[in-house]
């Protein structure tokens, strides 16, 4: 990856220009059974929408605190790096009462009722998919973002040493969070190419790092599995084989 990337939407668009095509997130849920692959060009596409949906259709502005309550999921990594896009914040489970704006997922709605600015709720259904009816006071992901544009271009540009990324009690630059990615992603021995299976949850910095910031900062991938719990032994291991892993993090 280029060594000048100092956010993670740098690291990104560093992605994108090495090779679009190769897989970046493969999303599992063994809860439900569901698997989404995304290239980096199809990632970096989910990004520029959602970022385009923050800063035009919420006004959301570099600076501004976005409480980001979803589980380790692949539209929760469309969220990071949205943020990190547009300059905002992302207060990972923050308080919404303290945020500018909240996005949420369908199982802490009644907690992000709390914020006073915009908010966003997504079904976390497969495929994307859209409530049967979007919750009261909330606007639907999957209803808002389709129109978005493809390509994102900031208001302002983003400052790598102002404040990104907030989780688990510390607060981040966008060079000190691309740091700590690389620092990371050699403790975990990654490398360009590597596939790190991960099922830690997206409420702490370790799982955030294994989950999309560590293998993104080594030109890697991540298989992310939420409830990864419910697959057994014999599961994980053709997981393992099927999906090429070459690195762990569970």
């Amino acid at each position: 990856m280029n060594s000048s990337d100092r956010t993670p939407a740098d690291l990104l668009r560093s992605a994108l220009a090495a090779d679009p095509a190769r897989p970046l997130v493969t999303f599992y849920d063994d809860a439900t059974g569901e698997r989404v692959e995304l290239s980096v060009a199809t990632f970096a596409n989910w990004v520029a929408k959602t970022a385009n949906l923050l800063q035009g259709d919420l006004a959301a502005e570099p600076g501004d605190r976005l409480a980001l309550l979803l589980p380790a999921h692949w539209q929760s990594a469309v969220w990071l790096l949205a943020c990190s896009s547009v300059g905002v914040v992302a207060d990972v489970q923050g308080d919404p009462a303290a945020a500018d704006l909240v996005v949420t997922g369908p199982d802490t709605l009644e907690r992000a009722r709390a914020c006073r600015g915009e908010r966003v709720a997504l079904a976390l259904r497969p495929l994307g998919g859209r409530f049967p009816q979007a919750p009261e006071g909330f606007a639907d992901y999957a209803v808002e973002v389709p129109s978005q544009g493809d390509r994102f271009a900031p208001f302002a540009p983003v400052d790598p040493e102002a404040p990104a990324l907030a989780v688990g009690g510390i607060e981040l630059t966008g060079t000190q969070l691309v740091a700590r990615a690389r620092e990371d992603a050699d403790a975990l021995g990654l490398a360009p190419g590597s596939r790190l299976l991960t099922g830690r949850t997206y409420d702490t910095w370790e799982g955030l790092s294994a989950g999309l910031f560590a293998p993104l900062a080594a030109g890697g991938s991540v298989v992310l599995c939420r409830h990864l719990g419910q697959l057994d032994a014999e599961g994980l291991a053709k997981r393992t084989e099927s999906e090429r892993v070459t690195n762990t993090a569970v």
